[in-house]
């Protein structure tokens, strides 16, 4: 039994079957060999000659199958191609360009309009008609070119400034069909698909080039038009300024010293050069308040600007707060020596960065730090917000408000809240990823990575409950000089007060319910117009100021209704709502 199973045909025993698949199998391995060169040939059928004549046989019908799926496949790509081609020659041969729904040289969605799809058609056929032209003058077609042309002004004019098809000239149908023909035309004598597409490469690319240098001028602009003082808001100062010292108020300096230093009252720091804005939120927040006498409003302004601040709350102040304006350049305490930035402002480094016309903050190197080229930076009193102990020695509590704000309730709730020892209450503003650390902070610097989490969330200065007892204990102003002079060269962070207030109450910032401070007024107009109405404090930041003519138009009201507008002074130099 064992040898019966043992049992193997001789080599030259062969069944009848094997017999033909070795000759078909033969004529394989002669076409393999053919197909290859010597090399590989050898190696082929030497591969083939160890192989199992069935497997052979099945390589041989897996070969045929895949030649026959081969043809099937090109077959069925032809039918398809001929059905297209013979559709598009139905289409063409059935198109009639007096009948309105069926005008389509270059959209089949005109077939079906829509409220501005032949303002769409006659765009593209601008588009199209630009390309055969350049075309054209290449070839020096000048007929051709200049027929070209005249269509491009004459559907200009008809599309005017239109934004949907009824705001067309009514000739628009016709011209737009008077450029289908001539477009067809062109096509038949120009078209070569590979020109066109560079040409129309190009077009993208200089239309690209255009839109960028577009948006460094507009960027460039709404900057200048943010930062120019109006004329009438320049007419303001110097008329107030001019009576306060022809009535003499400069010789008076009465101050209600029991009250500025009481710290059982209610105290806000104001710091703006400002006077409009500044009596916009001096008004809002005494007209909101439960009980205005306990109030008392701190107001540092600079030079040019403390006759007219003071003259205005000399005639205008409300009669039960108590209004005290400061003159900046007073703190003699405020020099180089003592304040680390102030030192920097003075440098010849800030200087060159700020106005000469080849650094890269300049306009011609790039648009993303032109909003660094704001006066604003250059001013003491956007970073006097740091001082606010020695400004205030006798005091516990402020709250600072920035000029732009406007006050909706009474904040005198906030003096209640137990911020947990921390030195800081604000808004957090990480609704969006782009309010982190990460936004404000350089974290490529070892410096800055090593200390915070890019993650951490930002915060909002513009209205801030500071715990000023917290802050001597822990000697904030020394963190915030500290960091202030490691950025000397500015490569911690950019400009501004609100980076170095990241970093210096880092971990010491307790966050306000959102409904305390609402922002982006100056700049988003698609905010919650329920969260804004409800809000105790909205806040204008960004370029849109509600004092200028770049003023989100729906936002204005919630700024405007505090303005004294049957005031003299602003009847004299014309402000008006």
């Amino acid at each position: 039994m064992g040898k019966f199973f043992g049992w193997k045909p001789s080599p030259a025993f062969e069944f009848p079957d094997q017999l033909n698949s070795r000759k078909e199998n033969k004529e394989i391995m002669v076409h393999s060999v053919d197909d290859h060169p010597p090399g590989e040939g050898e190696a082929e059928f030497s591969r083939l000659s160890s192989m199992n004549p069935v497997k052979l046989k099945r390589q041989a019908m897996r070969l045929e199958r895949r030649a026959l799926r081969a043809a099937e496949l090109i077959r069925e790509d032809k039918e398809i191609d001929n059905q297209m081609a013979a559709a598009a020659i139905e289409r063409s041969q059935n198109f009639d360009t007096t009948v309105k729904g069926k005008y389509s040289i270059w959209r089949r969605d005109f077939e079906n309009p829509k409220s501005d799809s032949t303002l769409k058609l006659m765009r593209d056929q601008i588009i199209m008609a630009k390309a055969y032209a350049n075309i054209a003058r290449s070839k020096n077609d000048t007929g051709l070119y200049n027929t070209l042309m005249r269509h491009c002004r004459e559907s200009q004019l008809a599309i005017g400034e239109a934004n949907s098809d009824a705001g067309l000239h009514p000739s628009a149908l016709d011209r737009a069909k008077a450029m289908g023909h001539a477009l067809a035309m062109a096509k038949d004598e120009l078209y070569d698909c590979l020109t066109m597409a560079r040409k129309l490469r190009a077009m993208l690319q200089s239309t690209e080039e255009n839109v960028n240098a577009q948006k460094k001028k507009s960027a460039f602009l709404t900057q200048l038009a943010a930062k120019t003082v109006p004329k009438s808001l320049h007419c303001l100062p110097l008329q107030l300024a001019g009576d306060y010292f022809l009535h003499g108020h400069h010789l008076n300096h009465n101050i209600d010293r029991e009250k500025i230093e009481n710290p059982s009252l209610y105290h806000y720091a104001i710091f703006s050069d400002n006077v409009l804005a500044t009596s916009v939120v001096v008004n809002s927040t005494v007209l909101h308040a439960k009980e205005p006498e306990k109030h008392v409003f701190h107001i540092v302004t600079d030079k040019l600007n403390f006759a007219a601040m003071r003259m205005w709350f000399l005639v205008n102040s409300p009669s039960k707060p108590t209004i005290h304006v400061q003159n900046i350049d007073d703190f003699k305490w405020l020099n180089s020596s003592y304040c680390s930035v102030l030192r920097q402002l003075e440098s010849a480094r800030l200087k060159e960065y700020y106005f000469k016309a080849n650094h890269p903050s300049s306009l011609s190197v790039g648009m993303d730090n032109l909003k660094y080229r704001n006066p604003k930076y250059l001013s003491m009193l956007n970073h006097l917000r740091f001082y606010l102990p020695e400004v205030y020695p006798k005091l516990d509590k402020i709250l600072f408000l920035d000029d732009d704000i406007v006050v909706q309730k009474d904040l005198t709730s906030l003096w209640d809240i137990d911020l947990k020892g921390m030195v800081n209450g604000a808004v957090e503003t990480c609704k969006e990823s782009f309010h982190r650390f990460d936004k404000y902070l350089n974290f490529s610097n070892p410096k800055i990575s090593e200390n915070f989490d890019p993650n951490a969330c930002g915060w909002a200065f513009g209205m801030n409950i500071f715990d000023l007892k917290e802050w001597r204990k822990r000697n904030m102003t020394g963190i915030y000089h500290y960091w202030q002079d490691l950025n000397e060269d500015r490569t911690l962070w950019k400009l501004g007060s609100l980076p170095p207030g990241l970093i210096t109450f880092y971990n010491l910032t307790y966050p306000l319910d959102r409904g305390w401070h609402v922002l982006g007024l100056g700049y988003d107009p698609a905010l919650n117009v329920t969260e804004i109405e409800n809000a105790a404090v909205i806040h204008y930041n960004g370029n849109y100021k509600p004092w200028l003519d770049l003023a989100v138009s729906k936002y204005k009201s919630y700024w405007s209704k505090y303005v004294m507008y049957g005031n003299p002074y602003l009847q004299l130099c014309n402000i008006s709502e």
